[in-house]
């Protein structure tokens, strides 16, 4: 989606394509796999708004006219209800991505009962990823599980990446992890991993810097929160769920 994003920016505001008839988006959806022909998946779907129609590709948004003529990427939010539809629509297919990943593939601290369960992509360097688990101990207390996966920023084959493999790769990945936010070098271990699987799956939800959290609910709250404030955002948060 990275490489639709670049290759589109010229064509965002405006998009010529065929006009589309009654409720039949099939030359949409053909025009759209035109524009992006590796998407996975491309889903249209109507939102509250007469004449506009939203599309998925892969894990991002757009918007397209109803008649075909125009297409544009931002935020759609309801002033009435200060609802924000555009991160609703992407939560949704964050939670359905979140579904897919393989318990035994996170580095875990957790409280014994926890209230809440965030997945944290996080960097080895990353300077608020080391004060974010500085204070683990303290997430915990408050209720909150904390899932480490792996989104070393600067790519594959760098430092960072290194150091995430090697502590992946440590008898006791736990322990690995807290020396290698301390600074400490971990040693140079290789073993088959997830690091290179999580840091795409990183980029195809959303995330574009760290510490970068994810509700169960599929919400992304991207940066360190401090324990108690991040509890009670993930408490309004959870009360705002049940009441819609």
């Amino acid at each position: 989606m990275r490489h639709f994003n670049q290759g589109l920016t010229g064509l965002l505001l405006a998009v010529s394509v065929a006009a589309v008839a009654g409720d039949d988006y099939s030359k949409i959806e053909q025009r759209m796999r035109a524009l992006a022909p590796n998407a996975n998946s491309i889903a249209i779907s109507e939102i509250p708004i007469d004449g506009i129609l939203q599309v998925q590709i892969n894990g991002d948004i757009v918007y397209i006219s109803a008649d075909g003529k125009y297409m544009f990427q931002g935020r759609i939010i309801n002033l009435d209800t200060k609802e924000d539809l555009t991160e609703a629509a992407k939560a949704e297919l964050r939670k359905e991505r979140m579904l897919d990943i393989d318990p035994s593939e996170q580095i875990t601290f957790s409280p014994e009962d926890p209230v809440h369960e965030l997945m944290v992509f996080t960097d080895i360097d990353c300077g608020y990823c080391r004060k974010l688990h500085a204070q683990v101990d303290e997430y915990n207390k408050q209720g909150i599980a904390i899932h480490y996966l792996s989104f070393p920023r600067a790519g594959i084959g760098s430092r960072s990446y290194e150091k995430a493999v090697a502590v992946w790769c440590a008898d006791d990945q736990q322990f690995a992890l807290t020396q290698a936010k301390l600074g400490t070098e971990p040693d140079p271990l290789q073993c088959e991993n997830p690091v290179a699987e999580q840091y795409q799956l990183g980029i195809d939800l959303g995330v574009t810097g760290t510490p970068a959290l994810l509700t169960s609910s599929g919400q992304l709250i991207p940066g360190y929160v401090p324990p108690e404030q991040l509890r009670d955002r993930l408490d309004r948060l959870a009360s705002t769920q049940a009441v819609n």
